[in-house]
C-alpha cells in the first residue's frame, strides 16, 4: 500500500460521513415538512366552515332578494309570544313576522322577497347612525352547499326549522368566518365596519350552520340542533347537510362622518335569525335544480343605484 492509500481511505470515509449527515438532514426536513402539512390539514378539517370567499358563479347557488319589511322589538325565536321583549330588529321576507309567529302561521302569507313563494322570515339587528335607525335597502339571501360538501347530498330545510347565527351580546370581534362587515356584495367580511364607496355601500354578512341533527326544528339554546360542517363533512351528530344560508343586509351607508351602533349595543354583535316558512315544494325544487345539480341560479352584483333607489316591494 502506498502512502496515499490511508489518506485516500480517510478522505473517502469523511466524504461518506458528510453525505450521510446531509441525507439525515434532508430526511429530517422532509419529516418536519410532512408534519406541518398534516398539522395544517388537521387544523383545516377541525375548523368549522363559514363564509365561502369565492367569486360568485364559481359554486352552486340560488339567491333570493328581499326588500326591507318592518322593524320591531320582537323575536319569535328567542322570545316567542312576548311582544317588545327583545332589542330592535329589521325584518325581511315575511311581512307578518311578529313575536307570536310560527312557520304554519307564516306559510303562504305576503312576502317582501322577489321570490313570491319564499315566505320565510329573516331578521337582523337594527343599525343606528348618530342614534337614529338606518332603514336598510334590503337583504340578499344566498343558498349554497357548505364548503366542500357534495352538492348532491344537500337536503331542503324541514318546514319550521329555526336558526340563529352570530352573537348579539358580543363586545369583542367575532370570528369573521361567520359574521362581518363589508363593502358591496363581493367584499370579504371584516370585524370593523369599513368606510365604503358610494357604488358599494355597507353590508352586514352572517352565515348560518349547514348541518342539521335530523330531528329537532329548534333547541333550548336555539343552536344545538344545528352545526357547521368541517372539512367538507357534517359531524356525526348532525349528519344532514342543508343549504348554507348567508344573509347579507344592505344599508345606504357610505363615506365618512357616520357614528354607527348595532342593536343591542355593539358593532361587534352582528347576528341574524331565520324561520323556514318557504313553500315546501318550491324550496325542494330550488335545492334539487340548483344545488343538487351544481348549477348557479342567479348572482348579485354591486349596483350604484342601490344607494338612491330602494328595492321594489310587493304591495
Amino acid at each position: 500500500m502506498t502512502a496515499a492509500g490511508p489518506v485516500a481511505e480517510v478522505s473517502t470515509r469523511r466524504h461518506l460521513g458528510v453525505l450521510a449527515q446531509a441525507l439525515l438532514i434532508l430526511v429530517g426536513l422532509a419529516i418536519i415538512g410532512a408534519a406541518v402539512v398534516v398539522g395544517r390539514t388537521a387544523r383545516a378539517e377541525a375548523m368549522p366552515s363559514g363564509f365561502q370567499r369565492i367569486v360568485q358563479g364559481t359554486v352552486p347557488q340560488f339567491v333570493v332578494r328581499c326588500a326591507y319589511s318592518h322593524s320591531s322589538t320582537d323575536d319569535p325565536i328567542v322570545y316567542p309570544g312576548d311582544p317588545g321583549a327583545s332589542h330592535r330588529h329589521d325584518f325581511f321576507g315575511n311581512r307578518a313576522t311578529a313575536a307570536a309567529s310560527t312557520a304554519d302561521a307564516l306559510l303562504g302569507t305576503d312576502t317582501s322577497c322577489q321570490q313570491a313563494l319564499d315566505t320565510a322570515a329573516y331578521w337582523a339587528p337594527t343599525l343606528f347612525d348618530h342614534g337614529a335607525p338606518v332603514v336598510p335597502q334590503g337583504a340578499d339571501v344566498y343558498y349554497r352547499p357548505g364548503p366542500g360538501i357534495d352538492p348532491a347530498s344537500v337536503r331542503p330545510y324541514p318546514h319550521g326549522l329555526m336558526m340563529i347565527a352570530g352573537d348579539a351580546m358580543a363586545m369583542a370581534p367575532q370570528s369573521t368566518q361567520f359574521v362581518g362587515w363589508a363593502c358591496g356584495s363581493g367584499g370579504d367580511p371584516q370585524a370593523e365596519a369599513p368606510i365604503c364607496p358610494p357604488d358599494a355601500p355597507l353590508r352586514l354578512k352572517v352565515v348560518f350552520p349547514d348541518c342539521w341533527n335530523g330531528r329537532e326544528l329548534d333547541s333550548t339554546d336555539h343552536r344545538s340542533h344545528m352545526a357547521y360542517s368541517r372539512g367538507g363533512r357534517c359531524p356525526a351528530d348532525h349528519p344532514t347537510p342543508v343549504p348554507q344560508l348567508q344573509l347579507t343586509v344592505r344599508y345606504p351607508v357610505h363615506g365618512e362622518g357616520h357614528e354607527l351602533n348595532l342593536a343591542p349595543g355593539s358593532m361587534y354583535g352582528g347576528h341574524a335569525d331565520f324561520i323556514n316558512a318557504w313553500d315546501e315544494a318550491e324550496l325542494a325544487g330550488q335545492v334539487r335544480l340548483c344545488l343538487n345539480r351544481a348549477l348557479v341560479c342567479g348572482v348579485i352584483s354591486n349596483k350604484a343605484e342601490d344607494v338612491d333607489r330602494p328595492l321594489p316591494t310587493r304591495a
